[in-house]
């Protein structure tokens, strides 16, 4: 395009294009809000399938929170083994578990996050041991329906590539410009859209230009154009 969008114009478009194709995402519940944190826990530095096999083994051995709290952390640690890190990630699991039960009466859960305006549910679970940014709007996006944007590898890249900002700002600071961006009422689905755009189309090391709706939107295409 001649004339460069504003960033909410440009985040329009690309939600537009992207609905056109996909379908427009509709948001409904993953997980309630606690087992959802865990599982993020147990999803880092690891594959979904990984996370996945130690989550469920996790359940299986511990139906109830309170028992992996209450559990020696070497049991943990070999429960949740198949994700990978599991020393540092049980006891990690356990002092979230702990500092949750704390707070609520001896009950570990996060229910009651759901009554809590944004900014304040963020507030609590960056208070929470080891609970960061991206941790914490995972929560709030996925479990509770905050119009909150996680912000991963495929937003990050998809994202700066667009011109949104620069790569340099790095996934922290992305997370804050995009909140700015991106119309609230398109943040769900311009998130769900670019991470399964940076997984099929706009890739790490040979992006499909060729097959990408967003081609003409795109910064760093123009710039990988006018180097030819």
């Amino acid at each position: 395009m001649e004339q460069r969008l504003s960033p909410s114009e440009l985040a329009r478009e690309v939600v537009r294009r992207l609905d056109a194709q996909h379908g427009r995402p509709v948001w409904t519940q993953r997980m309630p809000p606690l087992e959802e944190l865990v599982a993020c826990i147990l999803s880092q530095h690891t594959s979904d399938v990984n996370s996945g096999r130690a989550y469920q083994q996790l359940r299986e051995r511990f139906p109830r929170w309170e028992a992996v709290m209450e559990a020696p952390t070497q049991l943990v640690e070999e429960t949740i083994r198949p994700g990978g890190l599991a020393s540092s990630k049980a006891p990690r699991i356990q002092a979230v578990l702990r500092a949750i039960a704390e707070r609520n009466g001896g009950t570990p859960s996060l229910d009651f996050l759901q009554q809590m305006d944004t900014e304040s549910a963020r507030r609590y679970l960056l208070s929470l041991p080891g609970v960061g940014p991206k941790t914490a709007a995972i929560v709030l996006c996925f479990s509770l329906g905050r119009p909150v944007i996680p912000v991963d590898t495929h937003v990050f890249r998809v994202s700066w590539r667009l011109g949104f900002f620069d790569r340099r700002v790095g996934e922290a600071k992305a997370h804050d410009l995009l909140q700015q961006m991106v119309p609230e009422e398109d943040i769900y689905a311009f998130h769900v859209h670019l991470i399964r755009h940076g997984r099929q189309v706009c890739k790490a090391q040979r992006p499909r230009c060729e097959q990408c709706v967003l081609a003409d939107l795109c910064a760093y295409r123009q710039q990988m154009l006018s180097e030819v």
